[in-house]
């Protein structure tokens, strides 16, 4: 056993010895091309008919007269939009942009190319092995902080588990002072009714000492906007899109159509009603203000045509990422794809499900890929050794990212001349120079044999996982600069507490 503890500790030391980048990512494949062009442009010119002859259903009416009195047309609360009104909003929408975090080693290029992971968000419940599945609270949301906090290949906060023991009216100020007090990363709001966003934009401005025109002028802040598939934009989405164009802060637009269910269940039906929607969204944020940061947005599949139930990881799955890529740059916008699971458990079923999509959105090129860690049950649920699970996914693929810090000139030749046939490479100079760097250590993966895996106790990899986020939060501490912006605004917290908060979906 001392031989054993000796060669973990060598192990872990050469593991330190290594530090790759992985807070700055570019797709290291040119994306892939699963429809023609000529389908391609079909699809899009579809989406412009669906726009021009049946229209969306907004709810919103600031929405409908902000659309009308750009030249769309309005029945009821079916409103119109001509392919000239996209065209404008196509031209004026920006291309890259910065998304800034409160550590600014942490921000953010956003463009076509770009990769940036974000971990699962939305989730009502969490799951772990030492207290099973419960509904999302305001301790295991701050230790989802802290765990996503840790892994760099991470680059945004965590928007879940919710915190369901907070007052829905204070909610939005919790998890706010949480991202600054446990985090320095790209922080995540959800819009949920303009009362709510004026005071986060207040207090996310305070907490950074920034100017209304610093704030105005670069995106500090990040939503989702859902267009409810087929053809629905409600009121708090539709507010959502307007108060974050009118404050410049980057909406990602998001249709979430699922084939068979929510849209048509031919792959290029879906395609064309996500891309109709997210164009809808498009016009609404660059009619409120031109120039609005706007990410393009796609999260389709397709459901269980026996249960009905949403499946992710599936070949459509992955063909509707690819497809979303390729129309995201044929308008020429960096967008937004996810990976999920529909699994219960960090198991063989979810790896496999994360993974595939993990694979689909690098193959479609997308510049952010959200839900890449941690999502299980279709989104229900947050998973703590899921999350620790997809992160060697994420890792993975990340140094797939990197070039070779030190090239091998030589190709290895002189190794190759030492070494005799049916010899070994282990004590060769060229590998005694680099072995401490060369590879990839698994933060949570075994690679040792039966024998050794048995001495360690025959853990499984969600066994060994709980171990590895109990351990993350434990040593868990604050970020530079962390302590300093929550006391910035804990007077204005403390006043906005008093006063109740802000309901949901409030005007």
């Amino acid at each position: 056993m001392p031989t054993t503890r000796r060669r973990k500790q060598k192990d872990t030391a050469a593991a330190a010895l290594r530090q790759p980048d992985y807070r700055h990512l570019h797709h290291p494949f040119a994306p892939h091309a699963l429809f023609s062009d000529d389908q391609i442009v079909a699809i899009h010119q579809t989406a412009l008919r669906i726009l021009e002859e049946l229209g969306l259903h907004i709810s919103l009416p600031e929405a409908q007269k902000i659309l009308v009195d750009k030249g769309a047309l309005k029945d009821g609360d079916m409103v119109r939009i001509g392919r000239d009104m996209v065209a404008a909003a196509l031209k004026s929408v920006p291309s890259s942009f910065t998304i800034h975090a409160p550590n600014p080693a942490r921000s953010q290029p956003y463009h076509l190319g770009r990769l940036l992971f974000a971990p699962a968000g939305g989730c009502p419940n969490i799951y772990d092995r030492i207290s099973g599945r419960r509904a999302g609270d305001g301790r295991s949301y701050i230790d989802a902080l802290k765990l996503c906090q840790y892994f760099d290949v991470l680059h945004a906060n965590p928007a879940a588990p919710e915190p369901q023991d907070v007052p829905v009216a204070l909610r939005h100020l919790f998890m706010l002072e949480q991202q600054l007090a446990h985090t320095d990363k790209i922080i995540q709001i959800f819009a949920r009714g303009r009362g709510q966003l004026m005071q986060l934009f207040e207090a996310a401005a305070a907490a950074m000492q920034l100017s209304d025109t610093d704030f105005s002028e670069q995106v500090w802040l990040t939503t989702v906007i859902n267009s409810n598939s087929p053809r629905t934009l409600d009121r708090p989405m539709a507010q959502g899109l307007i108060d974050f164009a009118r404050h410049g802060q980057m909406s990602i637009i998001t249709p979430f159509c699922l084939a068979g269910a929510m849209a048509p269940i031919t792959l290029e039906g879906a395609l064309a009603l996500q891309h109709a929607e997210a164009l809808a969204g498009i016009v609404l944020a660059q009619m409120t203000k031109s120039g609005a940061p706007i990410s393009y947005g796609g999260f389709s599949s397709n459901v269980d045509m026996k249960s009905g139930a949403p499946a992710f990881g599936t070949p459509e799955h992955i063909k509707l990422q690819i497809g979303s890529g390729q129309l995201a740059r044929h308008i020429g916008l960096p967008w937004r794809s996810a990976a999920g699971a529909a699994a219960n458990l960090a198991d063989a079923q979810g790896a496999h499900e994360t993974i595939m999509g993990l694979w689909g959105a690098m193959q479609g090129g997308a510049s952010l890929v959200l839900h890449s860690a941690g999502w299980l049950e279709g989104g229900l649920t947050f998973g703590f050794e899921k999350l620790i699970c997809d992160i060697e996914a994420l890792q993975t693929l990340a140094e797939t990212c990197i070039t070779a810090s030190a090239p091998d000139p030589g190709c290895g030749f002189e190794a190759i001349a030492e070494v005799p046939p049916g010899g070994h490479f282990f004590a060769t100079d060229h590998t005694m120079a680099r072995y401490e760097t060369a590879f990839y250590a698994p933060p949570n993966a075994d690679l040792s044999n039966h024998g050794r895996w048995l001495e360690a106790g025959g853990e499984s990899a969600e066994t060994r996982a709980t171990a590895r986020w109990q351990a993350i939060i434990e040593q868990h501490t604050q970020p530079a600069g962390a302590a300093e912006r929550v006391e910035n605004i804990a007077p204005l917290l403390q006043q906005m507490r008093a006063k109740g908060g802000a309901d949901p979906l409030m005007d």
